[in-house]
């Protein structure tokens, strides 16, 4: 199993400095590079403290200025935001800066909020069908010139200037919940990113059996990778769980005010909302401690195990929900030298054994 990293910008509170929330964040992203992260990940999002993300090419371009191995992925580019030449070109320029370590993930975006500010009159729950669209037109503009008469974007004959260092382009990534975007992801050659929230691992069964499902309607499309996420925190002493569970819960409070767009957003800082009024198991203290990848070293290779046996390919160790800097570094820094290499790949003869399935 190869490992991930997200990585935002958060800001929880207007006392925190934006300049040492910078450089913390390139701290995380040169941790990963040297302890073997596969990839690092950089969102969008706008006009909202909890993810400073206005474009994740300019924070992708930024962490490949001060890393050499790990690759970097847009997770995700929302669609309904993008021109599709502009993109395409975005991509080119990034895995040129890059040498070729560009993941492209693409999207149909998270929040109403920022769908009325950057699409007015777009419904969230429509942004799927500009990615539908967007997908295969950018496969054209990366292999030459290409015209496009379609129902969200119109354009003569054009091509992305530049072109991406691999071909024929980018590994591509789509972010899947819904069995709907299952079938559309394998159908266009997506690897998978999904994401359980807060749910138990009845949740990830479900959907890696949605991706099961959509092969199965779809012979011969090629499997894709398996990438799924969970916020992540690795202490030291089995007293320290109530940190990570606390900021959990306080990050949850305001993605839920979020998510049900209540409008109580001042100044880009959500207001939480009561989790207990819920009545939501989701939100229970145990049910944080179970679901989520939070314990000692010990505790969380014995929860990844069930999902490397469930056939994840890679895990996705978000380490910003809330968290303290200095929390954040050592989780990362136990989770690369005490988790990480109880699931290496075994080595034959001092070479490591190939994976059948790799990011394509």
């Amino acid at each position: 199993m190869k490992f991930q990293l997200v990585i935002n910008m958060e800001r929880v509170s207007p006392e925190i400095d934006m300049r040492d929330l910078e450089r913390h964040t390139l701290e995380m992203v040169q941790m990963a590079d040297a302890g073997g992260f596969h990839i690092v990940w950089a969102a969008e999002h706008h006009a909202l403290e909890l993810f400073i993300a206005p474009n994740p090419f300019a924070m992708l371009t930024w962490f490949a200025a001060h890393t050499s191995r790990i690759r970097l992925g847009t997770a995700v580019a929302v669609a309904p935001y993008w021109h599709p030449i502009r993109l395409a070109e975005e991509v080119g320029l990034l895995d040129l800066y890059s040498r070729g370590r560009v993941e492209f993930g693409i999207g149909s975006g998270a929040f109403q909020r920022e769908f009325d500010r950057m699409a007015p009159g777009l419904k969230q729950t429509d942004g799927h069908l500009y990615m539908e669209e967007m997908l295969p037109v950018l496969k054209r503009l990366w292999a030459g010139d290409t015209e496009h008469n379609g129902k969200y974007w119109q354009f003569p004959l054009a091509t992305a200037v530049p072109k991406p260092l691999q071909k024929p382009h980018p590994p591509l990534w789509m972010a899947a919940r819904s069995p709907g975007t299952y079938d559309t992801a394998v159908q266009n050659g997506c690897n998978i990113l999904s994401w359980p929230l807060s749910r138990p691992f009845s949740e990830l069964e479900s959907y890696k059996q949605r991706l099961e499902t959509a092969l199965a309607a779809n012979p011969g499309a090629r499997r894709p990778v398996f990438a799924t996420m969970r916020y992540a925190c690795v202490y030291d002493r089995p007293e320290q769980w109530e940190i990570p569970v606390s900021a959990a819960r306080r990050q949850m409070a305001r993605f839920e005010n979020l998510f049900k767009n209540l409008g109580d957003v001042k100044h880009g800082f959500p207001a939480p909302v009561d989790l207990d009024a819920l009545n939501s198991k989701e939100f229970e203290i145990e049910s944080l401690r179970q679901n989520l990848m939070f314990g000692t070293p010990d505790e969380v290779i014995r929860k990844l195990k069930p999902y490397e046996a469930l056939g994840v390919d890679h895990f996705t160790y978000c380490a910003t929900f809330g968290l303290g800097f200095k929390e954040q570094k050592r989780s990362l820094e136990l989770f690369i030298k005490e988790v990480m290499p109880a699931f290496a790949e075994p080595e034959v003869k001092g070479q490591p054994v190939a994976r059948a399935r790799q990011s394509a």
